[in-house]
């Protein structure tokens, strides 16, 4: 089967056994997807769940692996979510995963409200800066700055598709912890855990974990920290484990 188009590569994803297709001028999937999908609470048996801006699929793929519930990708670039569909044909999982080509700002419309019990988000991080300084690579740009959707866009999607005591879980830079927190409880989204990523021992952390539950009652829990690279410059064995089972 000919699935690869221009550039395109098909790389392992990792520990698990699948493959997923990847551009460098378009997408590849970076380690806060493969935490997110490991972060998250997911039902093993059943369920319904929903990832919001899912770039190439990477993070359905994962969860694919953690639940037999069925699982949707929302991504609204047409070149990602073809790689998506591509990824989930190839790895034979269309009777679990699906992909749809959207806005996640508009999504409910098409799957209603208070449906699924998860929803997870890896959305762009960054304010849009001006013209000069956004980077010429449509796809990079839209990925990593808020010019198709804003924090509070993703945090209300989430809201209004997951149903009361379903889990949403995000991944984020630290310095959005607050704004993050906010708007969670501003549309009824209690957080529950929240784990901090440090790219070394005695660095400032610069990724957050964060799951808050529908309707939840307060009671946040920060988990112990994650370390991702030893002095050495190679991978924490708490990582390796995540990354490829060892």
């Amino acid at each position: 089967m000919d699935i690869l188009k221009g550039d395109e590569r098909l790389d392992y994803l990792l520990a698990e056994n699948l493959r997923i297709i990847q551009s460098p001028t378009v997408f590849s999937f970076s380690l806060d997807a493969v935490l997110l999908a490991r972060f998250v609470h997911v039902p093993i048996q059943k369920g319904r769940l929903i990832d919001l801006c899912s770039g190439n699929g990477v993070i359905p793929l994962f969860l694919s692996m953690r639940s037999k519930g069925s699982i949707v990708g929302v991504e609204i670039q047409e070149r990602l979510f073809d790689m998506a569909k591509r990824s989930i044909e190839y790895n034979q999982l269309e009777d679990r995963l699906q992909m749809i080509h959207g806005d996640i700002k508009e999504i409910t419309k098409e799957l209603g409200f208070g449906k699924f019990d998860v929803v997870t988000c890896n959305p762009p991080y960054f304010p849009t800066p001006s013209s000069e300084e956004i980077n010429e690579n449509e796809h990079l740009a839209i990925a990593r700055h808020e010019i198709l959707c804003t924090l509070e866009d993703s945090i209300k999607a989430s809201s209004d598709l997951v149903k009361q005591g379903g889990k949403v879980a995000f991944v984020h830079r630290p310095g959005r912890l607050l704004d993050i927190v906010t708007l969670m409880r501003k549309y009824k989204l209690e957080p529950k855990k929240v784990q901090f990523v440090y790219p070394k021992q005695g660095k400032e952390a610069n990724t957050l974990l964060i799951e808050a539950t529908k309707y939840g009652s307060p009671d946040l829990k920060i988990l112990p920290p994650l370390i991702v690279y030893q002095d050495n410059n190679e991978y924490t064995p708490e990582i390796r484990k995540i990354l490829y089972g060892e």
